[in-house]
Protein backbone atom coordinates (compact mmCIF):
# COMPACT_ATOMS: atom_id res chain seq x y z
CA UNK A 1 0.00 0.00 0.00
CA UNK A 2 1.55 3.48 -1.00
CA UNK A 3 1.45 6.05 1.98
CA UNK A 4 1.20 9.95 1.47
CA UNK A 5 2.18 12.09 3.77
CA UNK A 6 0.94 15.26 5.78
CA UNK A 7 2.39 17.54 7.43
CA UNK A 8 -0.24 19.61 9.21
CA UNK A 9 1.26 22.96 9.77
CA UNK A 10 -0.42 25.34 12.66
CA UNK A 11 0.27 28.58 13.82
CA UNK A 12 1.97 27.63 17.26
CA UNK A 13 0.84 29.54 20.90
CA UNK A 14 2.18 30.31 23.97
CA UNK A 15 -0.82 28.83 25.50
CA UNK A 16 -0.82 24.91 25.44
CA UNK A 17 -4.25 24.38 24.13
CA UNK A 18 -3.04 25.44 20.54
CA UNK A 19 -0.35 22.89 20.50
CA UNK A 20 -2.63 19.91 21.68
CA UNK A 21 -5.55 21.23 19.45
CA UNK A 22 -2.99 20.65 16.48
CA UNK A 23 -1.72 17.32 17.59
CA UNK A 24 -5.14 16.17 18.24
CA UNK A 25 -6.20 16.73 15.00
CA UNK A 26 -3.18 15.02 13.45
CA UNK A 27 -4.28 12.08 15.50
CA UNK A 28 -7.57 12.37 14.22
CA UNK A 29 -7.24 12.33 10.93
CA UNK A 30 -4.49 9.32 10.90
CA UNK A 31 -7.42 7.70 12.46
CA UNK A 32 -10.10 8.56 10.24
CA UNK A 33 -7.67 7.63 6.92
CA UNK A 34 -4.63 4.95 7.01
CA UNK A 35 -3.11 5.85 3.66
CA UNK A 36 -1.40 9.20 5.40
CA UNK A 37 1.07 9.47 7.55
CA UNK A 38 0.50 12.52 9.44
CA UNK A 39 3.19 14.54 11.59
CA UNK A 40 2.13 18.48 13.06
CA UNK A 41 4.34 21.00 13.06
CA UNK A 42 4.26 24.44 13.79
CA UNK A 43 5.42 28.17 12.50
CA UNK A 44 6.67 29.55 15.99
CA UNK A 45 6.55 29.18 19.77
CA UNK A 46 5.79 24.98 19.48
CA UNK A 47 7.61 22.25 18.59
CA UNK A 48 8.55 20.23 16.27
CA UNK A 49 8.50 23.14 14.22
CA UNK A 50 7.07 22.53 10.50
CA UNK A 51 11.19 22.62 8.80
CA UNK A 52 12.08 20.25 11.68
CA UNK A 53 8.92 17.67 10.39
CA UNK A 54 10.29 17.93 6.81
CA UNK A 55 13.29 16.53 7.75
CA UNK A 56 11.40 13.92 9.47
CA UNK A 57 9.36 12.70 6.70
CA UNK A 58 12.68 12.12 4.43
CA UNK A 59 12.93 8.81 6.24
CA UNK A 60 9.31 8.01 5.59
CA UNK A 61 8.37 5.55 2.86
CA UNK A 62 6.23 7.99 1.19
CA UNK A 63 4.82 8.59 -2.28
CA UNK A 64 4.06 12.36 -1.93
CA UNK A 65 3.86 15.01 0.76
CA UNK A 66 0.92 17.07 0.86
CA UNK A 67 1.13 19.97 3.63
CA UNK A 68 -1.89 21.00 5.05
CA UNK A 69 -2.55 24.51 6.90
CA UNK A 70 -4.68 24.33 9.90
CA UNK A 71 -5.62 28.02 9.52
CA UNK A 72 -9.05 29.54 8.56
CA UNK A 73 -7.90 32.30 5.83
CA UNK A 74 -4.74 33.27 3.81
CA UNK A 75 -2.59 35.53 5.37
CA UNK A 76 1.36 35.94 5.56
CA UNK A 77 1.72 32.85 7.04
CA UNK A 78 -0.22 30.98 4.37
CA UNK A 79 0.90 33.51 1.17
CA UNK A 80 4.41 34.02 2.35
CA UNK A 81 6.52 32.02 5.41
CA UNK A 82 4.62 28.06 4.66
CA UNK A 83 5.94 28.60 0.80
CA UNK A 84 9.23 29.24 1.70
CA UNK A 85 9.94 27.04 4.57
CA UNK A 86 8.64 24.28 1.99
CA UNK A 87 10.52 25.42 -0.71
CA UNK A 88 7.70 26.67 -3.15
CA UNK A 89 7.67 29.79 -5.13
CA UNK A 90 4.95 32.47 -3.75
CA UNK A 91 1.86 31.62 -5.87
CA UNK A 92 2.83 28.20 -6.47
CA UNK A 93 0.64 25.04 -4.91
CA UNK A 94 2.95 21.90 -6.28
CA UNK A 95 6.63 21.12 -5.92
CA UNK A 96 8.53 18.71 -5.34
CA UNK A 97 10.21 16.78 -2.61
CA UNK A 98 13.77 14.70 -1.56
CA UNK A 99 13.72 11.40 0.73
CA UNK A 100 15.00 8.13 0.62
CA UNK A 101 17.07 9.22 -2.22
CA UNK A 102 14.36 10.11 -4.21
CA UNK A 103 11.65 12.66 -5.52
CA UNK A 104 8.03 12.96 -4.69
CA UNK A 105 5.48 15.49 -5.22
CA UNK A 106 4.50 17.89 -3.14
CA UNK A 107 1.70 19.25 -3.21
CA UNK A 108 0.39 22.76 -0.83
CA UNK A 109 -3.50 22.61 0.49
CA UNK A 110 -5.52 25.54 0.92
CA UNK A 111 -6.56 27.14 4.22
CA UNK A 112 -10.04 26.04 5.63
CA UNK A 113 -11.54 29.33 4.08
CA UNK A 114 -15.55 29.28 3.56
CA UNK A 115 -16.80 25.96 4.02
CA UNK A 116 -20.38 24.64 4.47
CA UNK A 117 -18.76 22.14 7.23
CA UNK A 118 -17.44 25.43 8.75
CA UNK A 119 -20.85 25.96 9.17
CA UNK A 120 -22.21 22.99 10.79
CA UNK A 121 -19.77 22.99 13.30
CA UNK A 122 -20.71 26.57 14.52
CA UNK A 123 -24.11 25.70 14.60
CA UNK A 124 -22.75 22.87 16.92
CA UNK A 125 -20.70 25.28 19.23
CA UNK A 126 -23.71 27.42 19.69
CA UNK A 127 -26.08 25.09 20.51
CA UNK A 128 -23.70 23.39 22.96
CA UNK A 129 -22.99 26.74 24.20
CA UNK A 130 -26.90 27.41 24.91
CA UNK A 131 -27.33 23.81 26.27
CA UNK A 132 -24.81 24.73 28.92
CA UNK A 133 -26.72 27.77 30.22
CA UNK A 134 -29.76 25.11 31.37
CA UNK A 135 -29.99 23.87 34.39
Amino acid sequence: MTMKGMLLVGHGSKLPYNKELIETTAKFIAEKSDGYIVKPGFMSLNTPTVGEQLEAFRSEDIDMLVVVPLFLARGVHIEQDIPEIIGLPKGERKGEFQLNGKTVPLVYANPIGSDPLLAELMLKNASDAIAELKP
